[in-house]
């Protein structure tokens, strides 16, 4: 947008210096040789006028420019994720955090599948949910975490020997920095295959 409109703007500067140039302040009586220096004069003041100006504009469309591209790099955060065909997590005597491996998709690299824990790239709201997947057999107790406290929870507990799946999400404000992962509860497992059924999801929904 803006540099579409740099033509129009550069032809503005020089009509505005051509009628500045143009005006006649001298004296009827002024000698040719004086009003050549003063024409000379007006010239040269025009174009210094008009190089600042050009300067000016360039360097703020740069900078616009520049703004525009930050902030499409950090306002592009989403990923997904699942555990994948690792079989079963757990039972442990304590709690873990999941490590969601299997990455479908990562704008931002926000999320790091090393770790599983998602690092806000900037302040705003953002969206997370996740689902589990277990066999009735054993209990499974999921948690999703900010910065080492718990936003929102689900629980299976045991019944049989049934598959079941557990889902729960939250829109959360967080500051540049801060964490979010998921936590299996201890003494329970959760199962995922090449099916996919437990996943990690989170995006950016505005910055603030």
């Amino acid at each position: 947008m803006m540099k579409s409109a740099l033509p129009g703007f550069v032809l503005l500067l020089l009509l505005l210096c051509s009628q500045s140039c143009g005006e006649s302040g001298g004296e009827q009586e002024t000698s040719v040789a004086q009003q050549s220096d003063v024409v000379e004069g007006r010239h040269l003041g025009c174009a210094d006028w008009v190089l600042t100006e050009l300067r000016e504009l360039r360097e703020m469309v740069h900078n616009l420019n520049r703004q525009a591209e930050e902030g499409k790099t950090t306002e592009q955060v989403a990923f997904g994720a699942s555990l994948g065909p690792n079989g079963q997590q757990g039972p442990f005597n304590t709690e873990i955090t999941l490590v969601y491996k299997h990455v479908f998709a990562n704008a931002g690299n926000a999320y790091n599948p090393t770790t599983g824990i998602f690092t806000a790239p900037v302040k705003g709201v953002y969206y997370f949910s996740f689902s589990g997947h277990n066999v009735s057999s054993k209990p499974m107790g999921l948690r999703l975490m900010k910065n080492g406290q718990q936003m929102v929870t689900v629980y299976n507990h045991p019944a049989g020997s049934r598959h079941e799946t557990a889902t729960n999400g939250m829109n959360l404000l967080l500051e540049k920095g801060d964490h979010v992962y998921m936590r299996l509860r201890a003494d329970t497992w959760i199962v995922d295959n090449a099916n996919h059924h437990s996943t990690f999801i989170g995006h950016l929904l505005f910055p603030l």
